[in-house]
């Protein structure tokens, strides 16, 4: 599986190569093809048409002694207004290439970016502790950007380009066969340059992407951490440190223009172009075509500047989509053991859990929980105690599915967790961490968070539940207030209360507390204590806490010492039986 979470989809990339992913994508609007091709063929079709008028025009100037002034003069007009017709058509038809390419680019980075952020909505944590987020925001903007500007303008100009290059050779056919060797050879030579650019840039266009994905990562964590590094006085450093990825982007981009500098179809357009005029020039000494031929051929050759001058930038623009679409499929690609399982088992949850000789680790080196076995009642609440790095909340983590188990198993109502549907499975137990995350919405969209429809009574009361309602109305904006990202605009303890209140109002029927009291002060917390104990009634709760008060009116206590349980049950019993426990409340007490 690529991902846990698949959300049903009318359109899946094929993601085999990055080739058949854009052409999957190329593929989806047929008419658009057209748009593009008719487009692109009549532009060249008609710009070629224009010199070969020329040339009947030059040709009748030529011969106004033979024909006759007002017959020379009456084509001259025929051809003019046979140009300006001509290009009116070209300049409709233009609209219609330019406006399919523009559309095109748009609708494959739409699809794409709504497609790759679909993806890392579904993959599991073990890939996102993984992944630096600035280099995942990296490719989800500006990689994905670089598939819309690889279509337009890359394989819009590409694609013109390209017929403007066949063209001249096929109306200098009509002049005289023998003019078709110079634009034969020069397609020839040209189309094997091209080639070996293109595979020169690959290398290159890669290293682009990747650096500033690195600079686009760094700058993301420096700004995440902005307050550590204002804290530690480090702004100094890290500015030394951006500024030598900055200076990694730009080398690598210089990389990239050195590499374009080298461009060999300028010197052999300019060797066909001075080819072509001796060999018409020759056939005119010869009286094998008229003089007008050279007016004409050479401005067949003037077709052969579009394509030189455009695909030095459109074939480089082609090969940095083709690096964003490299990097856009490593992240697609990227498989994970957890999957949503769809025909697991879906019903409502009693919240009975076992533990059973539970192992996990981040990694395959050392292992965070050992052989862990204990069980949880229905309705119970079960404080996991331990000292810092005990493994406490890695535990919480294997109930949800958060992390699968690599050795055991964690049974709710006697079922295996990974036999559980999913999202049944997890909408129906929720998780209060002591680093809390609020979103950039409303108060009330925070609350509410967990539910498609809700309320505002509904989140009031929550709210009430969870001790947070005056302050919230001291807000600007009472529950329609926005607050910042991670909810930098409140206390600590507000933001705790927040996310107490999303608790009480998904109404979870497991309840995992994850030191969720630590930012409230003492008179605060006992009022949300209160609260705490009556949602949890009738919930299985587990408690991961250092407050004396909360671990005493757990139903049951497991004590965890290095990934291990040491021992377990009630408080009483522990202080009696446990020399651990002691050591760890004493420790709580001081």
């Amino acid at each position: 599986m690529s991902s846990e979470f698949v959300v049903a989809s009318s359109f899946v990339s094929d993601r085999r190569t990055p080739l058949r992913y854009v052409w999957s994508h190329i593929r989806r609007h047929p008419l658009l093809i057209v748009g593009l091709l008719v487009g692109a063929t009549s532009n060249a079709f008609f710009a070629a048409f224009l010199f070969f008028l020329v040339g009947r025009a030059y040709d009748a100037m030529l011969r106004a002694g033979e024909l006759g002034v007002e017959t020379s003069l009456a084509i001259v007009l025929q051809m003019a207004l046979g140009i300006a017709f001509s290009q009116a058509v070209r300049s409709v038809l233009q609209f219609t290439r330019n406006f399919s390419s523009e559309l095109y680019g748009q609708r494959i980075e739409r699809d794409a970016r709504q497609e790759l952020y679909q993806d890392l909505l579904g993959k599991s944590m073990t890939f996102h502790d993984r992944q630096p987020l600035g280099e995942l925001l990296a490719r989800v903007t500006n990689d994905v950007r670089e598939l819309n500007l690889m279509m337009n303008p890359g394989i819009n100009l590409i694609v013109g380009s390209g017929i403007f290059l066949v063209m001249p050779a096929i109306y200098s056919a009509f002049l005289h066969p023998l003019l078709t060797i110079v634009p034969v050879l020069f397609i020839v030579s040209y189309v094997y340059a091209q080639i070996r650019y293109v595979r020169a840039l690959r290398g290159t266009a890669r290293r682009v992407r990747s650096s500033f994905g690195q600079l686009n990562s760094h700058l993301a964590e420096s700004l995440e951490g902005i307050e550590i590094v204002k804290g530690n006085s480090q702004e100094r450093r890290e500015y030394e440190r951006f500024e030598q990825n900055v200076a990694a982007v730009y080398q690598r981009n210089v990389e990239q223009a050195d590499l374009e500098a080298v461009y060999i179809p300028f010197l052999l357009l300019g060797v066909a172009t001075v080819s072509g005029l001796a060999h018409v020039t020759y056939l005119v000494i010869h009286d094998v075509v008229p003089i007008s031929a050279v007016v004409t051929y050479m401005g067949y050759f003037a077709l052969f500047g579009f394509p030189v001058f455009v695909s030095q930038f459109s074939f480089a623009q082609l090969a940095l989509g083709f690096a964003s679409a490299n990097r856009v499929l490593s992240i697609l690609n990227e498989k994970t053991d957890l999957d949503q399982n769809i025909d697991g088992v879906k019903q409502p949850v009693r919240g009975k859990i076992e533990f059973q000789r539970v192992s996990f680790g981040y990694n395959e080196d050392a292992n965070v929980v050992n052989e862990v076995s204990f069980g949880v009642l229905p309705g119970q609440t079960v404080a996991i105690v331990g000292q810092t790095g005990a493994g406490k909340t890695t535990l919480t983590k294997l109930v949800n599915r958060i992390y699968d188990v690599q050795h055991g198993q964690v049974l709710i109502d006697d079922v295996n967790v990974k036999d559980w549907n999913l999202e049944s499975l997890r909408s129906q137990i929720s998780i209060i961490e002591q680093d809390i995350f609020l979103f950039s919405r409303s108060v009330a969209q925070n609350i509410a968070f967990s539910r498609e429809t809700y309320t505002r009574e509904e989140v009031i009361q929550a709210a009430k539940f969870a001790q947070a309602h005056d302050f919230i109305m001291e807000l600007p904006e009472g529950y329609d207030t926005v607050i910042g990202q991670r909810g930098i605009t409140l206390s600590g303890g507000q933001r705790q209360r927040i996310a107490i209140a999303r608790a009480f109002l998904s109404n979870p029927r497991i309840l995992i507390l994850d030191d969720s009291t630590s930012a409230i002060d003492s008179a605060t917390e006992d009022k949300i204590q209160q609260a705490i104990w009556a949602v949890a009634k009738g919930r299985t709760t587990l408690l991961i806490t250092h407050r004396l008060s909360q671990i005493r009116w757990a139903d049951h206590i497991v004590v965890v010492k290095k990934g291990r349980v040491v021992a377990q049950g009630t408080h009483e019993q522990l202080l009696q039986d446990s020399q651990v426990y002691r050591n760890i409340f004493a420790h709580y007490e001081n």
